[in-house]
């Protein structure tokens, strides 16, 4: 299989294995922890990178950014 480089979202297949054995609640448990580190990163980004920022402006640019703009 052709993989494009610039698509990180592409799993390899011993991941792909590993995930199929798990249950569904497993995967989900996965799939949050997986949310909350990346909300928690971009909050200490934003907080790094936007000292100046108040914490309600923090939480609209993070809902904005994890949300796509859809918020």
């Amino acid at each position: 299989m052709k993989i494009d480089e610039r698509n990180i979202e592409v799993l390899d297949e011993q991941m792909v294995e590993v995930l199929r054995k798990k249950t569904p609640q497993q995967r989900l448990i996965i799939s949050f922890k997986m949310w909350d580190s990346a909300k928690k990163q971009l909050t200490c980004y934003l907080r790094t990178l936007h000292s100046d920022w108040s914490d309600e402006k923090i939480q609209n640019e993070l809902t904005r950014r994890l949300s796509h703009g859809a918020i």
